[in-house]
């Protein structure tokens, strides 16, 4: 009977883990930990725990995670808010990834604890320039807008 038991299991792990169903199940881990991730992180910043001056002044928005596939690296995108300045911010995170990886590795409960590059978000920047872009009259003429 042990035999049959561990057979089953043997069969359960190759099923679990290949076909097409896989990937995809894999990709949704993928995000489900990279906001598990960008949650704790805001929630630590917003708390102000990292006893950082820069970070204790300025309220920081974490905008994304993006989590390798193997789970061990995080790209952190953030936005400091009310016009702070992003390079100060980044600065001040990258100063204290060590407190927040390990505050991070106790809340997810993970077998390895992600490695965190924080990066400032360009996205609303870019954004706003593509708007200045279509508002130029130029631009709207071309468009037809006018």
């Amino acid at each position: 009977m042990a035999g049959q038991g561990q057979e089953r299991r043997r069969q359960l792990a190759r099923n679990s883990s290949s076909g097409a169903a896989s990937g995809e199940q894999q990709s949704v881990r993928v995000l489900k930990v990279g906001e598990r991730v960008r949650h704790i992180l805001s929630e630590l910043l917003a708390r102000g725990e990292a006893h950082d001056d820069t970070l204790s002044s300025t309220s920081v928005s974490v905008t994304e995670v993006r989590m390798s596939p193997d789970l061990r690296q995080a790209k952190v995108y953030v936005k400091p808010l009310l016009g702070a300045e992003e390079d100060a911010v980044v600065k001040a995170l990258q100063v204290n990834t060590a407190f927040f990886q390990k505050e991070v590795a106790k809340r997810l409960g993970l077998k390895f604890a992600p490695k965190l590059q924080f990066r400032g978000d360009e996205t609303f920047d870019e954004a706003g320039r593509i708007d200045r872009l279509l508002n130029d009259p130029r631009v709207r003429r071309d468009l037809g807008d006018e």
